[in-house]
């Protein structure tokens, strides 16, 4: 099941860290199967606020994605990022192509009666 990393950054500086920060971050997601899929673009907001962008790295799994975040490789690099940019990362199981928002509802309501699900 694909599984995601998922950055929400704040107070963004562009300090020289950070660039180098983004010139090694690849060599340390290519073990993982890492691949970017949305880098920093402010984000159109339609809903509540949001300060800041995001990043949001996709990995085949959950395993993976845990496995690089806590690799040597990128702990060498973390800092030149957290030392300039403050933010949240999160590490995310996806959904399946079989996903059903419907057979959720079900689970949560039969949650919510006390049966069973």
């Amino acid at each position: 099941m694909p599984a995601y990393a998922l950055a929400h950054l704040r107070d963004r500086h562009h300090h020289p860290d950070v660039i180098t920060y983004l010139e090694r971050i690849q060599d340390t997601l290519d073990p993982f199967q890492g691949r970017f899929l949305v880098h920093g673009p402010p984000a159109q907001v339609v809903e509540g606020r949001w300060p800041g962008s995001v990043v949001l790295i996709g990995f085949p799994d959950l395993d993976l994605a845990r496995a690089w975040y806590d690799s040597p490789p990128y702990r060498a690099i973390l800092a030149l990022r957290t030392d300039h940019i403050s933010g949240d990362v999160v590490l995310l199981d996806g959904v399946g192509p079989d996903y059903d928002p419907m057979a959720r509802a079900a689970k949560l309501q039969r949650a919510a009666d006390g049966r069973p699900s």
